[in-house]
Parts: structure tokens; C-alpha cells; sequence
């Protein structure tokens, strides 16, 4: 599971996501991307179950690139506990995810492989998602 080694604080704040992705919103590394069509939080654990839905389905074939990484802690107050007595302890880590994102990128395959096996990635993540290629990813940003 992804996590920092270590992080300077131990809690973070909410935050908010608005706007869109103005870094990472390119195919810079593979042939194919899944690109964020809308803002949220994707876990260290979604993001784990995305690669190896995409590395099964590809077969080893090609090479995957993860280009998010979960570096925001996530703080639960235990069930049944009452309002206040401060913040819970961080049971997570989250990738903060805005609309235009690449999330995940593959080469080395054909495009239809590619295609089915972003698929199945998408399905793992709780961020609704397009399968992009390089040429696609260049035209949208211009």
C-alpha cells in the first residue's frame, strides 16, 4: 500500500477541491492515460486495487506508470463517540484528485487491451474517469 515514509504533520485539513488540474494533465510518460473528469479523494487502497486490475489484465505486458501519489492523512473519531474532544487519528492516506488529472498511464500494448484495461481501472477508483492517448491529452489541453 502507498504512504509517505514520513510527513510533517500528523493531521491535515479538509481542503477544498475546485478548479482544474493544472499539472499532471498530460500523457508525459505512456501511449495511454485515465484522466479525473471530476474532483475527490482517491485512497492509498483504490489506487492499489487500480494497478493490479491493470497489470492482470495487460498480462505484464507493458509498463505502468501511477502518477498520483496518496500524501494526505484522513482522520476517523472512533463509532459511537461524542462531539468534540478534538480531531480523530489518521486511519489514511489520500491522492487529492481535480478534473483533468492523469491518474495512470500504460504503453507497450495494443490500443484495445489498453482500452479494456483502463476500464477496469476506472472501475476500482471512485472518480468518474476517460480513457485518453497522447495525441487526445495534447488537443485538450490546447
Amino acid at each position: 500500500m502507498l504512504s509517505p515514509k514520513r510527513v510533517k504533520f500528523r493531521k491535515r485539513f479538509k481542503g477544498r477541491t475546485k478548479g482544474l488540474a493544472t499539472r499532471g494533465n498530460e500523457v508525459s510518460f505512456g501511449h495511454y492515460g485515465l484522466k479525473a473528469l471530476e474532483p475527490g479523494w482517491v485512497s492509498n487502497r483504490q489506487i492499489e486495487a487500480a494497478r493490479v486490475a491493470l497489470t492482470r489484465h495487460i498480462k505484464r505486458g507493458g509498463k505502468v506508470w501511477i502518477r498520483i501519489f496518496p500524501d494526505k492523512p484522513i482522520t476517523k473519531k472512533p463509532a459511537e463517540t461524542r462531539m468534540g474532544k478534538g480531531k480523530g487519528s489518521p486511519e489514511g492516506w489520500v491522492a487529492v484528485v481535480k478534473p483533468g488529472r492523469v491518474m495512470f498511464e500504460l504503453e507497450g500494448v495494443t490500443p484495445e487491451i489498453g482500452k479494456k484495461a483502463m476500464a477496469l481501472a476506472a472501475a476500482k477508483i471512485g472518480v468518474k474517469s476517460k480513457f485518453v492517448t497522447r495525441e487526445e491529452a495534447h488537443t485538450d489541453a490546447s
